[in-house]
């Protein structure tokens, strides 16, 4: 017995693994087939439209349709039930008053005169316009039935005690194949008193004419009802087209506006709603466009007037330099109070035009004539260098700065001059946010994209900080006083030198744990970045058998 249930167990679960495996199978093809159907729907407001309406009025249509069908089917039914009884109890009338003067069952006579009167009532059957007629005793064993047709498959058990025992005319459909094809016939039955007894009277009539009548209707409102749906469907589709094509054209020119055609303007045409709207859009196109030009122009004027004064600059602060300079080197002449200011003057016109440089720098960047000098060039000797410039810097602020490099070299197409500025700004960034604690510098590559990382381990950024650090003159504390007389600039132009070289510049922070920031570059001039041979989140700030989690930065790329 156990081995019976073990069987019946593992047949079980096969029939329901197969089911399992037919409907997954039926849901992948219904994928298949409902994936563009799906696009379609979630794109087309067009398509949508008419899908709705054309299901609601097929729904609607069909409903209807029924209705009617039913309706009329009911209504050809009555007309023929009610004649049909009419001409039962005409029928039986006359078979009762025939049968009266009859007053024994068993006489001959009686078997000759159903014989007479289902001929009679008849009427030559239904191949003449008649019915079937049909005389049967049930109680009366000595007398046949008298018929025109073998109607004994027509009269149910039902029909027959309802007639015959009850005494009750009663009426029903029933189906059955005389040899011409399955026919409806609606059978109606009577009792029929008698001198000798009651007998019953069966009155036959087919429905063929009925079906096809009602056939015919069933057709009719189908066909109705199709046309209908179709028309509704067109109706909508155009209704629709008229609605949306003026909404399509908008979005079209509202691309063109953003793509920079800001001449772009919709057709206007009559004065309804989709013409006042089309008037709407263009005088909004027409007050952005000169908006645009305004700031474009007041821009180019902001960018003029900062190159202008960076270059006219350049003169006096060369006149200021060398009288600097003179004075700087007969410094140890001077009172120490006059020195000591001669150095303080020294300082800050190296500053000061430090910031020139960068204004100028900038001002090329916004005029969009920088040019990318891209030659194949060791990164690894880059870094070196940029660490060893920065060397004085690092040993006055006290912050020990770590170097990891790879032992081969790493060939990347770049500017070495601009990737080396990004990398001085980073590092002397780093070193300036420091807070005396070491500073950490690795380089990595793939087949891809080399990458370089700047670590700190000072105050860190706050949350959304890294979203701000590359802004011109942005500090996380206002109040700190640059330490390696950075211009405020730096971070910037290296985002645009980022940019420049098809790259990414993106930073990270954590408050008490400092900030990293990491510049990725593409191996081969041109290629677009997909990943980062090194991760933005230094690894010492994660959390202990925590996941990485990809934070917010801000990345750029060409």
């Amino acid at each position: 017995m156990a081995v019976d249930t073990r069987s019946v167990t593992a047949l079980g679960a096969r029939v329901l693994a197969a089911a399992l495996d037919l409907w997954r199978r039926a849901a992948r093809r219904g994928a298949v087939v409902a994936g563009p159907l799906h696009h379609t729907w979630r794109r087309s407001l067009h398509f949508r439209v008419v899908a709705i309406t054309l299901v609601t009025s097929s729904l609607l249509v069909s409903s209807f349709a029924y209705l009617v069908a039913t309706q009329s089917t009911n209504i050809l039914l009555d007309r023929t039930r009610n004649a049909a009884l009419k001409q039962l109890q005409v029928d039986t009338d006359y078979a009762a008053e025939q049968l009266r003067a009859f007053n024994q069952a068993y006489d001959q006579q009686v078997q000759t005169s159903l014989r007479n009167i289902a001929s009679y009532l008849s009427r030559g059957g239904p191949e003449q316009g008649g019915a079937i007629v049909a005389l049967t005793a049930s109680k009366q064993p000595y007398l046949r039935t008298a018929q025109s047709f073998d109607v004994s498959p027509l009269i149910s058990d039902d029909l027959a005690h309802q007639v015959a025992v009850d005494s009750r005319v009663s009426d029903q459909i029933r189906t059955h194949d005389f040899g011409a094809g399955p026919t409806k016939y609606l059978v109606t039955g009577s009792p029929v008193p008698t001198g000798f007894g009651p007998i019953e009277l069966y009155y036959i009539v087919p429905l063929t004419t009925e079906d096809q009548t009602a056939g015919q209707i069933r057709t009719m409102v189908l066909l109705t009802g199709a046309a209908l749906v179709i028309l509704l469907g067109v109706l909508s589709a155009l209704v629709t087209r008229l609605v949306v094509r003026p909404v399509r054209v908008a979005a079209r020119t509202a691309q063109r506006l953003s793509a920079g055609l800001l001449d772009q303007r919709m057709a206007v045409r009559g004065e309804d709603d989709l013409a006042l709207l089309a008037a709407s859009f263009n005088q909004m196109a027409t007050n952005l466009q000169r908006q645009i030009v305004r700031l474009e122009e007041m821009s180019r004027l902001q960018r003029r007037f900062t190159s202008d004064v960076s270059h006219e600059l350049r003169t006096p602060l060369t006149t200021v330099r060398m009288a600097a300079d003179l004075i700087f080197a007969e410094r140890d002449e001077f009172d120490p109070a006059v020195a000591r200011a001669a150095e303080l003057l020294q300082a800050e016109l190296d500053r000061f035009e430090g910031l020139l440089t960068d204004l100028l720098e900038i001002s090329r960047f916004d005029a969009g004539f920088a040019m990318l000098d891209a030659e194949p060039t060791d990164l690894v000797p880059v870094v070196r260098r940029v660490v060893e410039r920065l060397g004085g810097v690092s040993a006055r602020a006290g912050v020990p700065i770590e170097v990891s490099l790879p032992e081969t070299p790493v060939i990347a197409e770049v500017d070495p001059r601009r990737v080396e500025r990004i990398l001085r700004n980073l590092v002397g960034n780093a070193v300036e946010h420091g807070e005396g604690r070491p500073v950490s510098v690795a380089l990595g590559a793939d087949d891809s994209a080399v990458a370089v990382t700047v670590r700190d381990r000072g105050i860190g950024l706050r949350p959304g900080e890294e979203k701000l650090v590359f802004n011109r003159f942005w500090r996380a504390d206002p109040s700190r006083a640059r330490q390696t007389g950075g211009t405020g600039l730096g971070l910037s132009i290296s985002l645009e030198d980022a940019r420049l070289h098809g790259g990414w510049l993106e930073a990270w922070g954590a408050p008490g744990q400092g900030a990293q920031f990491r510049l990725t570059l593409p191996v081969r001039a041109g290629d677009r970045l997909t990943s980062s041979p090194l991760r933005l989140v230094p690894p010492d700030a994660l959390p202990p058998n925590a996941i990485e989690v990809r934070p917010t930065t801000l990345e750029v790329s060409a």
